[in-house]
């Protein structure tokens, strides 16, 4: 016949399983954190409890759900909590304030007066910590050995089904920031041109690849009529969902500006200070902004940061590349942009415009694909057409980096005079 304290054992026990059967059936961390806190309080027979999860990147513990109590967040290498953490043993506190390593200042600020504290590590099937659970003051004397057995198997089963549903929620999260991620590419993508420019007597074609779902990188054409084009690139400092905001924004401005018969120095200053306002210090944009005069057989530009300027002139079979002629986008209220470059291209001469992700594209050993390697290729490409020779240098890059991730976004634009 069975003793009344091995059935109030073996009742313990049922509970303890019928508790990590509620852990399993939800994948909620927020309801499984309380969960596991308010049946250990039942569990232990206790007044309170606290889970602490733990972040291993900032080596510190946090309480996502504390019973009665607010968030606390600390180093993991402080308090009790602390000492289950380097130990990742259960220790039994019989006396709280008999110990030093226990912190007084909750119980100040919350008035609640704390006795005695069963501390247990929450460890995935790995063994690695997930976090720290604190049972705290057994309504009948002190904790004992039975609960500590209670305790750890406890802890053995929270902290696989929270490192279960931790990474659940992380694959959530991911997943709706690729959604998100998606739609903000196609957006982007949606503002590139459908089509090339068809200007009488010139050849002009761009294109574009960001090196993640999103780059900082953008082109563009506009049709002004009677056989004139504006053409801009432009790249916003680093890559990603930031940069590809801020280059629609300038692409926008450029675009509202364009068709207000104004000069191209005039448009660039506008811009400038109108994204000045905008950016924070940390961020500008470089960009070059230009005219296809078709009629009259010429391209007038200003750049702001963006170089350098490539142009091949067929006749003489030599290349020339030109610096920026003024400072990026949003670095300076009031800058100016006086300086406009203008050049008459015979047949087959060409002006080649590339951010520098073709440039400083790099190797596996660190080497540059250089701006002379370029010019090589376009020489070698230069009776082809003008998308041609883009998909030759983008092949080309590609082919020097080898299986090296893409670093930068690529993005290039080519005029070349036909006739």
């Amino acid at each position: 016949m069975s003793s009344p304290q091995s059935n109030k054992r073996l009742l313990a026990l049922e509970k303890v399983l019928q508790i990590s059967r509620d852990m399993v059936a939800t994948n909620d961390l927020d309801e499984l954190l309380g969960l596991i806190i308010d049946r250990s309080m039942e569990l232990l027979d206790s007044e309170r409890a606290t889970l602490f999860l733990y972040d291993a990147d900032s080596d510190e513990l946090f309480s996502k759900i504390a019973a009665q109590s607010g968030e606390i967040r600390f180093s993991a290498g402080a308090g009790i909590a602390g000492a289950v953490v380097r130990s990742k043993h259960v220790l039994n506190i019989p006396d709280a304030y008999a110990d030093e390593r226990f912190n007084r200042d909750v119980d100040r600020q919350t008035g609640f007066r704390t006795r005695n504290i069963l501390a247990v590590p929450l460890l995935d099937h790995s063994g690695d910590l997930v976090g720290v659970l604190e049972v705290l003051n057994k309504h009948t004397g002190s904790f004992d050995d039975h609960d500590i057995t209670l305790a750890q198997t406890l802890g053995a089963q929270a902290g696989v089904v929270i490192q279960r549903a931790r990474l659940l929620v992380h694959y959530v999260e991911k997943q709706r920031m690729e959604h998100a991620l998606e739609i903000a590419r196609q957006i982007q993508q949606d503002l590139l041109p459908k089509e090339n420019p068809r200007a009488e007597g010139f050849d002009i074609s761009g294109w574009s690849s960001p090196a993640d779902e999103t780059g900082g990188d953008i082109y563009d054409f506009l049709d002004l009529g009677e056989g004139r084009w504006t053409f801009m690139l432009a790249d916003a400092t680093g890559h990603g969902i930031g940069p590809a905001l801020v280059i629609a924004e300038a692409r926008a401005m450029l675009r509202a500006l364009s068709g207000a018969e104004l000069d191209t120095p005039t448009v660039m200053a506008m811009v400038n200070d109108l994204l000045t306002a905008d950016l924070s210090q940390s961020r500008f944009v470089t960009c070059i902004f230009g005219l296809v005069d078709s009629p009259a057989g010429t391209v007038r530009y200003v750049s702001a940061g963006q170089g350098p300027i490539i142009f091949y002139d067929r006749q003489s079979d030599k290349f020339d590349e030109l610096p920026a002629t003024a400072l990026p986008l949003g670095i300076m209220e009031g800058t100016e942009f006086d300086e406009q470059v203008k050049r008459r291209l015979a047949t087959g001469d060409m002006m080649i415009i590339t951010t520098d992700g073709f440039f400083e594209a790099a190797d596996a050993d660190g080497d540059l694909f250089g701006t002379e390697r370029m010019c090589q290729i376009i020489r070698r490409c230069r009776d082809m057409t003008a998308d041609e020779i883009i998909q030759n240098l983008r092949r080309k890059v590609f082919e020097f980096t080898g299986p090296v991730p893409q670093a930068d976004d690529l993005t290039a634009i080519i005029v070349k005079k036909t006739g």
